[in-house]
């Protein structure tokens, strides 16, 4: 596997055209309707008492930070599925034993999972990071917030369908 294959986010098609339809509306028409809210309530006089103003600026702060989040998602994106080799990377659904407990989630962000109804763990969370990379049938170990060491027995790995 190459440094830009794990480097690389796996989205489905459907994931990638929401995700990229969302973008496009916050930098039109989104940024548009922003701006014309700030234009028309600093319009209404003072500012410091102006709480249209202030939440109409809030909103644009938020929704320039889901710009930046959307195209650092974006940026270094591969459409599909990731290989079905066994090997634990984002964008596969993972059945593991953790803590004696089998559980069955999708190992990457709740973008890829869209309105599935499965569990998402982060490639950066403490599970995630331990096992991202490993391959089906290795056990691992990693170190809950409370400091337990929490065993981890992989028993399947399979892309993500969607």
């Amino acid at each position: 596997m190459t440094d830009t294959t794990q480097a690389a986010t796996w989205l489905t098609q459907e994931a990638y055209d929401r995700l990229k339809a969302e973008l496009e509306h916050l930098e039109g028409p989104g940024r548009a309707e922003v701006t014309e809210r700030i234009a028309a309530a600093r319009d209404e006089g003072d500012l410091k008492e102006n709480g249209g103003y202030h939440a109409a600026r809030e909103e644009q702060a938020k929704q320039e930070a889901r710009i930046r989040e959307l195209k650092e998602k974006l940026r270094n994106v591969q459409i599909g599925t990731p290989p079905d080799d066994g090997v634990v990377e984002p964008g596969m659904v993972v059945t593991a034993v953790v803590a004696g407990d089998e559980m069955t989630f999708l190992l990457g962000s709740r973008e890829i999972a869209g309105s599935a109804d499965i569990e998402v763990f982060s490639p950066t969370s403490p599970l995630g990071s331990s096992i991202n990379g490993r391959k089906v049938g290795d056990t691992v170990a990693y170190t809950a917030p409370n400091g337990r060491e929490i065993p981890v027995e992989i028993k399947a790995a399979k892309p993500f369908e969607g």
